[in-house]
Parts: structure tokens; C-alpha cells; sequence
């Protein structure tokens, strides 16, 4: 007897043909939102920065519509994999219809970018024309079939039993994933003790995952980490999460000041602190978020001031994750309260480990 809790058979679900479509369409639709955004805030073929302040919210909503066309794009490739491999289940054509229904669903009526705020097609430049050439007869049975009662119901049956689809990741990210799974497994309970007792992750566990590669996975092999991609990073962030969402942040971390590290540090920086990083000798965290503001970088007010060959660092920060057992402190600054709000610059703080009494602390350089 068919379970009727799921009103299609699973070759219903969803069509691949239609899904296909309403990427080329969301495509499209993308392509003509950037030429109306670019007309704005574009002079000489280069965006201008006051244009581009004076009509943030307009390219903050390109953003979000750049977005979501990617994801139905990758979803789609995620799909097609699946299927060559025989895969293609569904739990996984569930998990297609409702995200692929409700986000083609959300471009055509409105994507929602805050509590307050919603961006639609008209909103960021398109046309009656563009948003018609949109609205294929693909992409409205994608959105009125798609996240349905019934496939929500469906799905969560299928994920109360413990099916949560194929990843489609490849063999080598597959046993990364075994691999940490069986990690936050083994600790999850005594996470649960640090938690409740307000601990830090002892330093042999910080150690074990330092062993198992955690903290250089995007590093380049030459500067000692694995050089794996972010995906690695995804996969391991997720497991490690599973178990003790502190264990899960520890490696971003790592992923966050390397980052910074490759693409703004010099020569010597690199040589020094990569290395470092990536065997997890030097633990590092994100100072970014500031009291009442969060992570606005518009309205950051840290500041640094050159002194000498030194900058003397004036301001507040919040939410600083791992901080006491971090060495290496990555914080984002104002160098020039001149400059217009967005522009920050980041810089690289030594700090003691677990140190007792309170930042600055001595070593501190």
C-alpha cells in the first residue's frame, strides 16, 4: 500500500527537465537585474563607491538574487549526479521540490533579507518583460508543486527515520565525513559536560583534532595544510557540529585568519603564521563583532593608530569565540575614520593562551 502521507509517487516529485529550465530562467533573470544595477552604480566600467553606498540596498538585493540562482544551479548539478550514479531517490527529490518551489517562489514574490526588509524583481531593476520571460510554465509548476504540505510532511517522515539523502560528495570527502562523525561521536557527551560547567575543550582534544588535519585543511600544501577547498572545510565544520558546536567552529577559526593571511599578508607573514596555523602550534580567533553593531562593518568603530613601527588599538569587541585559548587574534579595525563606513582593514594580534587576567595582557604584540 502507498503511504499517504505523500501524495506523488517519487517519479512525480519533481521533474529534472523543469528544473533545468528554471535555472536558465533564474539565470536570466539574474543577468538583467546586474545590467539594471550596473547602470546605477557603474561609471567607466567600474563600480563607483559613492554610487554604490547611494544605492546599497539595490546591489545588496542583486546579491541575494545571485544567490539563490547559484544555489538552484548547484542543487540541479547535486541532482544530475545523483542520478548518473543511481542515487536519486526520494528523500533527496523531497528535498529538491520544497527548496527548489519555495526559492524560485521567493524570487518571483520576494526575497526576504531581513525581518524588515524584502527584495523583489521590480525592486532591483527588472522589467515587466524580464520578470514575464521569468515565469515559465516550468517554474510555476516548480512553485506551486514544490513546497507543499505534503511534501513537508513527507520529508519529515523520511527524516524522523534517519534519511536524510545522499550528499553526492565525492569518496574522498565521504571518509572525511565517516572520519569526524565517529570523532564527535566519541565526545559528544563529554561536550555536553563542558558546556554545562562552562570549560574549555581540553587542549588533548584540541590536540587530536590538530592530528587529524583539522585546522590546515584550505591551506596550500606548501605552507603545510592539506589544501583540500572549502568543501572539506563544509564537511568537517558540519560533523564536528553534530557532536559540540564548539568543536565545529574550532577549525573556521583556523579557516578565517588563513584567509586573511593568503590574500592580504606578506611574504614573511605567510611563511610564518601558515604554518603555525595549519599544524594548530597557533590557534587563532575572529575579533569582529562589536557591542550593540554585530558584524556591521559600516559601523565599526574599533580603531587602530599607526605609533612608530606599532598600531595602538582603541575600542570594543564582543562574541570573541575561543578567545582565551586563542595565541593569534585576526581583528578587524578602522585605520581611517575619513574613509566611507565599509571600509575596515583587518590585522593579525599575539596574545597569551588561556591567560587569567584580562586583554591586553602582556605578550600581547
Amino acid at each position: 500500500m502507498s503511504d499517504p502521507l505523500i501524495a506523488e509517487s517519487p517519479d512525480d516529485l519533481i521533474d529534472l527537465a523543469d528544473l533545468e529550465e528554471a535555472v536558465t530562467r533564474a539565470q536570466a533573470l539574474v543577468a538583467a537585474l546586474t545590467k539594471a544595477v550596473a547602470a546605477d552604480i557603474c561609471r567607466n566600467g567600474r563600480a563607483d563607491r559613492a554610487l554604490l553606498e547611494k544605492h546599497q540596498t539595490k546591489a545588496h538585493g542583486l546579491a541575494w538574487y545571485a544567490t539563490y540562482a547559484e544555489t538552484l544551479k548547484e542543487s540541479l548539478g547535486w541532482a544530475r549526479t545523483l542520478e548518473k550514479a543511481e542515487q536519486l531517490s526520494q528523500t533527496e527529490k523531497l528535498i529538491l521540490a520544497i527548496g527548489c518551489g519555495e526559492y524560485l517562489s521567493q524570487m518571483a514574490s520576494g526575497i526576504p533579507m531581513s525581518q524588515t526588509e524584502i527584495v523583489r524583481p521590480g525592486s532591483v531593476g527588472a522589467s515587466p518583460e524580464d520578470f514575464q520571460a521569468f515565469m515559465t510554465e516550468p517554474v510555476m509548476r516548480l512553485i506551486t508543486t514544490g513546497n507543499t504540505e505534503d511534501n513537508r510532511r513527507a520529508l519529515a517522515k523520511q527524516l524522523e527515520h534517519g534519511q536524510f539523502g545522499q550528499s553526492g560528495l565525492d569518496e574522498t570527502l565521504e571518509m572525511v565525513r565517516d572520519s569526524f562523525r565517529r570523532f564527535a561521536n566519541d565526545h559528544k557527551d563529554a561536550a555536553h559536560s563542558w558546556h554545562l560547567k562552562d570549560q574549555l575543550i581540553p587542549i588533548e582534544v584540541i590536540s587530536a583534532l590538530a592530528d587529524m588535519g583539522v585546522f590546515g585543511l584550505t591551506i596550500p600544501e606548501q605552507y603545510g595544510g592539506a589544501g583540500m577547498g572549502k568543501a572539506a572545510m563544509c564537511v568537517v565544520s558540519e560533523e564536528l557540529s553534530r557532536g559540540y558546536i564548539g568543536l565545529g567552529s574550532l577549525g573556521t577559526r583556523s579557516e578565517i585568519a588563513a584567509e586573511l593571511i593568503l590574500t592580504g599578508g606578506t611574504d614573511a607573514q605567510k611563511q610564518y603564521w601558515l604554518p603555525k596555523l595549519a599544524s594548530g602550534e597557533i590557534l587563532p580567533t575572529a575579533v569582529f563583532t562589536e557591542p550593540n553593531t554585530g558584524s556591521d562593518l559600516g559601523s565599526l568603530s574599533t580603531r587602530a593608530v599607526k605609533d612608530g613601527d606599532l598600531y595602538r588599538i582603541t575600542g570594543n569587541k564582543t562574541w570573541i569565540t575561543h578567545a582565551a585559548r586563542a595565541d593569534l587574534m585576526t581583528m578587524l579595525v578602522r585605520t581611517d575614520p575619513d574613509q566611507p563606513g565599509y571600509k575596515a582593514y583587518p590585522c593579525c594580534w599575539r596574545k597569551s593562551r588561556a591567560a587569567p587576567m584580562p586583554i591586553p595582557s602582556p605578550p600581547m604584540a
